[in-house]
């Protein structure tokens, strides 16, 4: 299990096991903060009696181990692993409230004869469990799983979630009972006994309690610049993505203050000009002054590369492609860490969702019975409004973003529809109504279907399948926390695209990079993919899909899915390529 990692950690490895409990943690090293063996893991305590093995960064490390060593607590490390160690030891499990970063945490915790497993508020790192009566497994990805000698069975309803979604929605996975630890969460085990209690320490609430729009200005700006400043720390090689758009050249202009003599970019660009940004990129690299590198990608250089991209896939998922070549980019690069705008767009309400937040709510006003006749409508974008039938989050989201209806799904699957319906409506537990009014709403439901399920799975395992991290800026704890308090006719006012982001960041921010036409990070899949074999169909379902799809009367990212779903391969947990 350790071992099927070492693509996210290529520098250390280490074992623990107690034979007294049969009980071992495995971990594999990137190395970013403490490159010394001091930062060797799993790590135990002074006395031994406690272990942990932890993926990720913690940013106020260095406060915290100032608070612990005033507290008497010495430290023989410069790691920020040894601080959450002994952070645990001083508060308990308390002490995830203290931590602001992206975290995968298992402690062992001998004395009490319990495992704890924690992960960070935004649920940016993954950790994947599975808990009987008998047994307790734990990893970072689902392939891992694979090398156990148990047999899991198949989740049955992963593929109608995955041709809904175009990617897994937490609590599932394709193994059925191995799923993600929700965000924000400590989960303590019992050991032998395997019972578990489930604390949560973190949660979104929103509310509209700063109205005063120079005051939001002014906190989201000094926010943001102290979570660039937070997330620059390392003592290896670390750089920023620049795509060209706002999110991305607004935290390069912050960067260039901390690290004026040392600011890595870089970016990719296509010989299709219509999907390069090296214009707008060229504007900030000017600005800053940064050492920048671009990479061209063509479609030879894609093609080439999709099988890796294919085994790179922890879990089926239609998007990450562009993740993967930036992220195999900066290693080229030499970085092992870069700063990314995800959580931009969810936050400041970035997507096209936002503006439909009214005609949506005229939508639900209307009966479910004429809702659910939608779906005999050709016209895809009229088929798509059904999933307002439901009457719920999963439904609302599905209208702004869903592949196939329930209608398509079925057919696809030869499996009773209303079913499938049943499936999706399951979801509304996991994803509870927040009582949330408006582009409020919107970004909740943004926050915790795409980016948690799709933006931040693809962003880790693309860019842990080349030993890079990647650092989210816009995720960090305390400015979520001011974010979610800005009165929302501030947040998401209409005069500028990302106004409330913008307004902060007026006075440095080119006006070129925020006037022009919001194009998403995307390359020119369609052109590329038409030309690659694996394209073709294979199955009588596949062809109907695929003479669609040459007719353009099928969208690539749709058959793309369906070609995805039918090539994982379950029990190996991978494609067939």
């Amino acid at each position: 299990m350790r071992d099927a990692m070492r693509h996210g950690g290529p520098d250390d490895e280490g074992t623990y096991i107690d034979d007294t409990f049969s009980l071992a943690l495995g971990h594999r090293r990137l190395s970013l903060i403490d490159l010394t063996s001091g930062g060797h893991q799993p790590m135990s305590d002074d006395s031994e009696q406690i272990q942990i093995v932890f993926n990720g960064e913690i940013y106020n490390y260095r406060e915290l181990r100032t608070i612990l060593k005033n507290t008497g607590f010495n430290f023989s490390t410069a790691s920020d692993t040894e601080v959450v160690l002994k952070a645990y030891r001083y508060w308990g499990i308390n002490c995830f409230t203290y931590f602001e970063g992206m975290f995968a945490i298992a402690l062992w915790d001998k004395k009490k004869q319990q495992i704890i497993l924690a992960r960070d508020h935004a649920g940016i790192k993954p950790l994947y469990y599975y808990l009987t009566s008998d047994r307790l497994y734990f990893a970072s990805e689902i392939r891992a799983f694979a090398h156990l000698q148990y047999s899991f069975s198949e989740d049955e309803a992963w593929r109608a979630y995955f041709l809904s979604f175009g990617y897994l929605p937490e609590p599932h996975t394709t193994l059925k009972n191995v799923k993600p630890l929700e965000k924000g969460s400590a989960l303590t085990i019992q050991i032998p006994s395997l019972t578990s209690s489930l604390y949560h320490f973190f949660k979104l609430n929103f509310s509209a309690d700063i109205k005063n729009e120079k005051d939001a200005v002014q906190l989201t700006k000094a926010k943001l610049e102290e979570s660039v400043q937070r997330h620059l720390i390392s003592d290896a090689p670390i750089g920023l993505f620049l795509s060209g758009g706002i999110d991305s050249s607004i935290l390069t202009l912050i960067a260039s203050k901390h690290k004026q003599a040392d600011l890595h970019t870089l970016s990719v660009i296509f010989e299709e000009k219509e999907f390069t940004e090296e214009k707008f990129q060229q504007i900030i690299i000017q600005k800053t002054r940064a050492k920048h590198r671009s990479y061209l990608i063509t479609r030879k250089i894609f093609l080439e590369h999709l099988p890796d991209v294919l085994q790179a896939m922890d879990q089926p998922s239609i998007d990450g492609i562009n993740t993967y070549f930036i992220s195999k980019y900066a290693k080229e690069y030499g970085l092992k860490a870069v700063l990314s705008g995800l959580g931009s767009d969810e936050l400041f309400g970035g997507y096209p969702s936002f503006q439909r937040v009214d005609r949506y709510s005229l939508l639900q006003s209307a009966p479910s019975l004429l809702l659910r006749l939608l779906k005999y409508i050709n016209n895809y974008q009229y088929k798509k409004l059904s999933y307002a039938s439901l009457k719920n989050n999963p439904g609302e989201y599905l209208v702004y973003r869903g592949l196939f209806t329930p209608q398509m799904t079925a057919r696809l699957l030869n499996a009773d529809e209303g079913q499938i319906v049943n499936q999706l409506n399951e979801l509304q537990n996991y994803y509870p109504d927040k009582f949330l009014n408006n582009e409020n709403r919107v970004s909740y439901l943004e926050t915790s279907f795409y980016m948690q399920n799709q933006l931040l799975k693809d962003s880790d395992f693309m860019s842990m399948w080349h030993g890079l991290e990647i650092r989210v800026p816009f995720l960090d704890k305390l400015l979520i926390n001011v974010l979610t308090r800005i009165d929302p006719a501030i947040k998401f006012k209409k005069d500028l695209p990302k106004y409330l982001l913008v307004k902060a960041f007026d006075n440095e921010l080119p006006r070129e990079i925020w006037e022009r036409k919001k194009q998403g990070f995307t390359f020119p899949f369609m052109n590329w993919l038409s030309e690659s074999d694996y394209l073709m169909p294979q199955t009588t379902n596949e062809q109907t899909l695929y003479q669609k799809f040459s007719a353009n009367k099928l969208s690539w990212s749709r058959y793309w899915c369906a070609l995805l779903m039918n090539r994982f391969d379950v029990s190996g947990l991978k494609y067939h390529t």
